[in-house]
């Protein structure tokens, strides 16, 4: 099963040691098994799942309501000393003192009684009612486990794009580094065979020296992006962690890609459909398919199964009882419910009926705000239909804006290549100025930013696209295999 496998891939990367921060040591893992292993371990997906279960048994607690109940008891007395009391004299002597008294013991030495009682609900409106709704509120916890489920899908896939922009940003530095070091080099030589001056090798060595701290801020950022992503999947954010992906390879056009440490960025974004021009398609979709949405629905019929139940208070109440008792009383020394001529038997059946007639205003008060409620969940919901529509906007327009952009920048970074290496060329050759080579350098590192930056726009967009109709990559699977997962357990 998919929680179960991998399950067994987080504890590989827990069996890590807590210091080990070398990228040679650790896990490296791609985007399919990030989501996978946050719908495994993080910490809102157990509650959720824990509410589903707490669900039925709540469902087993309101059947409990109308099934009948049975009860044994038994219970022995011995007297000690048979208790005695004073009757008059006159009782047992017409002719005696009336006031005198006489003692009397009444019992015996040995008394025995036991039995079975059965009681059932007839007929009691709220058990019923409570029934139906423990069934909605079994099933409101299960679109709530999909809700969270989809978010938890969503806030992963995001914060592996955020990580990626991150190494990107330090890939793109470090680049820098190394096109200003290698620049460096000829300049000195230059330098030492009298064709400049050291003013070229001072601007590149402050060059140099400006962008270690940008590389030093780089590597911290990348640091603290993965461990929000340690923190999504639920494991713990001391492991040393690798993520595949290369966003300066990855094509927004392309359906598919040779690059291996692209492969799961680009199979998880194709697995949902990219409609651009079908917008009451896709509202009417997020409808049936977003968990946030169906809570909502679940709720306003939960609510209305509990205006059933405040209805309910008016209807009576009837319940049947029946009663099986045994009782023996002997003398002298004690045998087991005694004997047939000191044991008797008896039997009661007893039908009860209970019709509430006057509770003051509770009652009504009630009703109205069962209705209250169900009118303010309709608004909820118009609300979130309206949020909805919105978040599909948005997330379209995000991905309409990195397509359009998408060409533009994959040109400019062909541009800033080619101005790149003529200012270096015209440098090298004695016609060009170092100053040239420095704009074309800056120019080059922003256009690569650029198309990094537009890439992940296009995959947040994307992932938020996908949570925003409701079709959110693993989720029905996952959901699925929960259900299963619980049947078994």
């Amino acid at each position: 099963m998919l929680i179960f496998s991998f399950s067994v891939l987080a504890s590989a990367l827990q069996a890590q040691p807590n210091e080990a921060k070398n990228s040679l040591t650790a896990q490296t893992i791609d985007l399919k098994q990030a989501i996978q292993i946050a719908l495994a371990n993080n910490t809102q997906m157990k509650r959720a799942l824990l509410s589903v279960r707490d669900a039925d048994q709540q469902i087993r607690t309101a059947w409990s309501n109308v099934m009948p109940d049975i009860s044994a008891s038994a219970n022995y007395t011995r007297n000690l000393e048979v208790p005695v009391n004073f009757l008059p004299e006159i009782v047992f002597d017409p002719n005696g003192d009336p006031d005198a008294l006489i003692p009397v013991a009444f019992g015996t030495d040995n008394n025995w009684q036991g039995g079975f009682s059965v009681s059932q609900t007839l007929f009691s409106g709220q058990a019923f009612v409570g029934i139906s709704s423990s069934e909605l509120y079994r099933a409101a916890q299960s679109e709530n486990l999909r809700a969270t489920s989809q978010g938890i899908v969503t806030q992963t896939r995001i914060t592996y794009y955020q990580a990626l922009v991150a190494k990107e940003q330090y890939r793109l530095i470090q680049t820098q580094i190394e096109r200003l070091e290698n620049n460096l080099k000829d300049t000195k030589k230059r330098h030492e065979q009298g064709f400049i001056d050291d003013y070229a090798v001072l601007q590149l060595e402050v060059q140099i020296s400006n962008l270690e701290p940008q590389l030093t801020s780089a590597e911290f950022t990348i640091e603290h992006t993965l461990k929000d992503l340690l923190d999504i999947m639920g494991l713990p954010v001391q492991l040393s962690l690798n993520i595949k992906g290369d966003l300066s390879e990855f094509n927004i056009y392309d359906t598919e890609t040779d690059l291996d440490e692209n492969e799961s960025l680009k199979t998880i974004d194709q697995l949902t459909p990219l409609l651009l021009n079908e917008d009451s398609v896709l509202a009417e979709q997020a409808m049936d398919l977003r968990g946030d949405l169906r809570i909502l629905d679940v709720q306003k019929r939960l609510q209305g199964k509990q205006l059933d139940a405040q209805r309910s208070l008016y209807l009576p109440n009837i319940t049947a009882s029946y009663n099986l008792q045994w009782s023996a009383a002997q003398a002298g020394n004690p045998q087991f419910f005694g004997t047939e001529d000191t044991r008797a038997r008896s039997q009661t059946l007893m039908v009860g009926v209970q019709v509430p007639l006057f509770q003051g205003f509770s009652r009504d008060a009630a009703v109205q705000q069962a209705k209250i409620q169900i009118k303010d969940t309709e608004l909820q919901m118009y609300q979130a239909e309206q949020t909805a529509n919105k978040e599909i906007y948005s997330a379209k327009q995000g991905v309409r804006e990195a397509m359009q952009n998408n060409d533009a920048l994959i040109k400019a970074i062909t541009q800033a290549k080619r101005g790149y290496e003529r200012a270096l060329a015209r440098y090298q050759n004695g016609v060009g100025s170092q100053q040239e080579v420095s704009d074309a350098e800056l120019q080059l590192r922003e256009a690569e930013n650029n198309y990094a930056q537009m890439v992940s726009g296009y995959l947040t967009a994307k992932a938020q696209y996908d949570q925003a109709i409701g079709q959110v990559p693993f989720v029905e699977q996952d959901i699925q295999e929960i259900k299963e997962n619980i049947e078994l357990n």
